[in-house]
């Protein structure tokens, strides 16, 4: 069994990472037909929704693309910056999404928001008392890396509807807006679908050792029980 989960949380993130790579070298060689960069993309979206004050900047790495609400910058990778690709217009599109909860307070992205500095501090203390609380035998140990652990799960898991929301409005601007043809959507859904496919799985690894932690625990309980 610990075979099996182990396959799971190894392979599980494998394979979408080279969904997502694979789908966006397949579509960053079609160039969309309005033949608009990226960058042109972005900046059309986020002046039709008045965001003016909404920077558009080149980043640094492949795929590196996301949208910075402190310095209120959408920044897309060299790629999909100068890119005239339907994979650039899609990414642009996404990260674009996420400017306009933004500007709008989606719920799910403040929600986030506010977990950032518990998740950080969960994830990166989580794993030490856990591994503590395991080898000392001490339960109570154990359980508040847990609850640790849980604030950084839960902020994955939080992370899913931000990510398809966005996506949802990005498909919506780049059509009416007419940035890229009708007949183009279906292409451009395949590239964000497989980005969001990376969500899914790192949520679901998360939530999977979760579990599993909490059955050691429980484990654990009824061992000093007895």
């Amino acid at each position: 069994m610990y075979l099996i989960y182990f396959a799971i949380i190894i392979l599980v993130p494998l394979w979408a990472q080279m969904r997502v790579k694979s789908t966006f070298t397949k579509y960053s060689q079609v160039p969309s037909s309005t033949y608009r960069t990226g960058a042109e993309i972005a900046r059309g979206i986020l002046n039709a929704n008045g965001l003016y004050d909404v920077a558009v900047e080149e980043g640094h790495g492949f795929l590196s693309d996301h949208y910075d609400p402190r310095s209120k910058a959408v920044r897309l990778s060299p790629e999909n910056y100068h890119g005239h690709s339907i994979a650039a217009a899609a990414v642009a599109a996404h990260e674009c999404g996420h400017a306009l909860q933004d500007s709008e307070g989606y719920a799910f992205l403040r929600f986030r928001s506010t977990l950032v500095p518990v998740a950080n501090f969960g994830s990166n203390i989580s794993w030490i008392l856990i591994m503590i609380g395991i080898f000392a035998h001490l339960s109570g140990l154990l359980l508040l890396g847990i609850v640790f652990m849980a604030a950084a799960v839960l902020f994955q898991i939080v992370t899913l509807p931000v990510e398809f929301n966005a996506s949802s409005r990005a498909m919506d601007q780049v059509v009416s807006l007419g940035l890229i043809a009708n007949r183009e959507e279906r292409e451009a859904r395949k590239v964000l679908n497989a980005a969001a496919l990376t969500y899914v799985a790192a949520a679901a690894v998360a939530v999977l050792e979760l579990l599993r932690l909490v059955l050691i625990f429980t484990g654990m309980n009824r061992s000093n029980d007895d």
